[in-house]
């Protein structure tokens, strides 16, 4: 192990002098070998701590915001303004991997995820710090805005490798079962972010609900981070999990020559799963949106039965890892693109078809969404050479978020209230049809090659 203590993440297995980095790796050695179900466990911590932090936003900016920062606006367009400023984290999440690969090639990967996670939580608690709209006017919306950039930022630097890592020392038959385990973060984030929403919902009155209560998720969120980054910390810090990274040449590549040379495999990866990612907010955010502005449904109550959906999703992501062994990752992803088209015809009965018809688009929606997003991630990037996986498969994330999800709550929720829910299912559609044609793009392509 005295051999592997010497790299770091800034080269492809150069020796070099020791440094703080390696002191860490030397403190958490456990003189064994890392095994898939180690980083599967990881990855899962990592990934639920995000989506718990992502879903506090998301439903606030739902409940909360419209409110609170915009009380200027009538119901609606306080929404869409939410919206816009929910967008501006997807729109920084690609810079932030650009910025903190630079932070990893210059310092160390354990460098890198500190400071990243560090700047989440403190984004994320700055915005339960911050005063409204009412006692700071426009600088409110001005903090919340940078505060939620600086959210997106620092998901794009958490990035650490390990589903990339994962996917390559999983089992031959069972990547599609090893490929869900981080995609399981999105379900159990929302989960506990809609839970503990619900409770504060239904214990407050809307009043404390909206001066003080909203504030709490984003404490929680805090915390949740603190505990992410030490368990993150201890499996990224250790002398295998450094040999493992640079004998799969992970490494971080400059983004230029990244894009010069892989700009295809990253286009074609970040749309081949655009079907799950427009379906991720149509099924989360806009309808709670939705049920907010036009239902006489108590919107506590909608949102247990989103909880409930999104338990089905869990139960449906630990299928679609079966299902995708079976009979093939890109398989799977088709396939459930083409369901989701057939899915997309059915919006507008069932938003407008009373409590039954929103309960059936919610569960359904949210099954469709476990068992595609289950496989959506890297899906492809199996195309990227393996010195450009590492930084590969962190933008084609970033672009796949920022083209299929970043927006759709603000397009959703305005093509519905200017012209109709016909219109969102035009957009679902769109992006069934995006999936499937990047995935025909993708046989071909490997079929000439």
């Amino acid at each position: 192990m005295a051999k592997t203590a010497t790299y770091d993440g800034s080269a492809a297995g150069g020796p070099r002098a020791s440094t703080a980095g390696d002191d860490a790796r030397n403190i958490n050695t456990r003189g064994s070998h890392i095994a898939p179900g180690e980083i599967a466990i990881g990855v899962v911590i990592g990934r639920a701590s995000e989506y718990f932090d992502f879903f506090v936003y998301a439903i606030a900016s739902v409940l909360v915001f419209p409110s609170v920062f915009f009380p200027f606006a009538d119901k609606l367009q306080g929404t869409l303004y939410s919206f816009i400023l929910f967008s501006f984290a997807f729109i920084a999440r690609p810079i932030g991997t650009v910025i903190f690969m630079a932070i990893q090639r210059r310092y160390s990967r354990e460098a890198k995820l500190t400071l990243a996670l560090f700047m989440l939580g403190l984004s994320t608690a700055g915005i339960a710090f911050l005063p409204t709209y009412a006692r700071l006017g426009g600088a409110a919306l001005i903090l919340l805005s940078v505060l939620r950039i600086g959210q997106g930022l620092a998901l794009g630097g958490s990035w650490d490798g390990l589903p990339s890592l994962l996917a390559l020392n999983a089992p031959e038959n069972k990547r599609g079962w090893y490929a869900m385990l981080g995609q399981m973060g999105a379900p159990v984030g929302f989960i506990l972010a809609g839970g503990l929403f619900a409770f504060l919902l239904h214990s407050l009155a809307d009043k404390d609900f909206l001066e003080w209560g909203w504030r709490y998720p984003f404490y929680v969120a805090f915390a949740i981070n603190v505990v992410a980054l030490f368990a993150r910390l201890r499996l990224v810090s250790t002398p295998e999990y450094a040999h493992l990274l640079d004998e799969n040449e992970l490494q971080p590549t400059g983004v230029f020559e990244m894009v010069g040379s892989q700009g295809r495999n990253i286009l074609i990866g970040a749309l081949a799963a655009l079907a799950s990612y427009a379906l991720f907010h149509l099924v989360t955010v806009f309808p709670l949106s939705w049920i907010q502005l036009y239902s006489l449904r108590d919107v506590g109550d909608f949102l247990v039965v989103q909880i409930i959906g999104a338990a089905i999703a869990l139960v449906c992501v630990i299928l679609s890892g079966l299902i995708a062994d079976r009979f093939g990752r890109r398989n799977t992803l088709g396939s459930l693109a083409v369901l989701i088209a057939i899915f997309s015809a059915s919006v507008p009965s069932l938003m407008n078809g009373g409590e039954f018809g929103q309960n059936v688009f919610v569960l359904l929606g949210f099954a469709l969404l476990g068992l595609s997003y289950g496989q959506a991630a890297g899906a492809v990037t199996a195309n990227f050479p393996a010195r450009f996986r590492y930084t590969g498969a962190a933008l084609t994330s970033d672009l796949a978020w920022l083209v299929g999800a970043g927006f759709a709550p603000l397009v959703a929720l305005g093509l519905s209230a200017h012209f109709g829910l016909a219109y969102v299912s035009l957009y679902l559609l769109s992006g069934a049809v995006g999936s499937l044609a990047a995935l025909s793009l993708n046989r071909a392509l490997e079929i000439r090659n």
